[in-house]
């Protein structure tokens, strides 16, 4: 057994382990949430992961991101993990999808599915899409504009205790029009989200396939503790489920 995942063989064993190895996992978003998770699923050792963002870093993103450092500014966040991961782990396989969710994307192979996007027409499409494949799926319902990590806990999405805050509400609001109230397990928190100021902003993204697409961006406050919990948190449940 590699000497890098030695320690969590040491936890739960080598049968385990190589069912990681031989798991793949796509993240869409590599924020706060989804690069933890990213960066958590490598270090446990799973095999393949895709990783679907088309951002680059910005000087806002130091705050919670793990690849956000002045000298990361600009830069493509799926190459910076691209480097990162085959850092920890050189015989990990990635694929790398440097571009917006697509709703054609190819969910063919992929045993689990950690969402951790931001905007909501793509989140709601990424899910229904989930059920309708039959996919494990682990949704973030939302780590911005909160401050206590130890608020955190995972449920189904018909179990979220706080079902008024505005992006959660939103959310089952959309998905129950798709018929969808329960079996799509969710990162929550019980803190009532806070932001000083509400500020937003219209973001223009252009694919790969030439699609235009604009939308109202909210832009949530961020604390460095609650982002990188609720990912750390996804990719907790995401190895328990793959090896129990």
């Amino acid at each position: 057994m590699d000497g890098r995942f030695a320690r969590n063989v040491l936890y739960w064993g080598e049968n385990a382990q190589n069912k990681l190895m031989s798991a793949h996992i796509a993240i869409f978003g590599l924020g706060g949430v989804g690069g933890y998770c990213a960066e958590a699923l490598a270090r446990s050792g799973v095999g393949e992961l895709t990783l679907v963002d088309f951002d680059r870093v910005s000087e806002t993103n130091i705050n919670r991101q793990i690849i956000a450092l002045n000298s990361t500014v600009g830069k493509f966040k799926t190459e910076l993990f691209e480097e990162r991961l085959k850092d920890i782990n050189p015989d990990i396989k990635l694929n790398l999808i440097n571009d917006f969710y697509q709703e054609d994307f190819d969910f063919s192979g992929i045993n689990y599915v950690a969402d951790a996007i931001d905007t909501m027409r793509s989140k709601i499409n990424l899910l229904v899409k989930c059920r309708e494949f039959n996919i494990p799926v682990i949704s973030s319902m939302g780590a911005g504009n909160r401050m206590n990590p130890e608020k955190l806990y995972i449920s189904d999405i018909s179990e979220i205790r706080d079902k008024k805050a505005p992006f959660v509400s939103n959310i089952l609001y959309q998905l129950k029009k798709h018929g969808i109230t329960s079996g799509i397990t969710v990162a929550a928190s019980d803190e009532k989200p806070f932001v000083r100021e509400k500020l937003s902003e219209i973001e223009n993204i252009v694919t790969k396939s030439g699609e235009n697409i604009e939308f109202n961006k909210i832009i949530p406050s961020s604390t460095p503790f609650v982002a990188p919990c609720a990912g750390i948190l996804m990719a907790s449940k995401i190895v328990n489920d793959l090896i129990k």
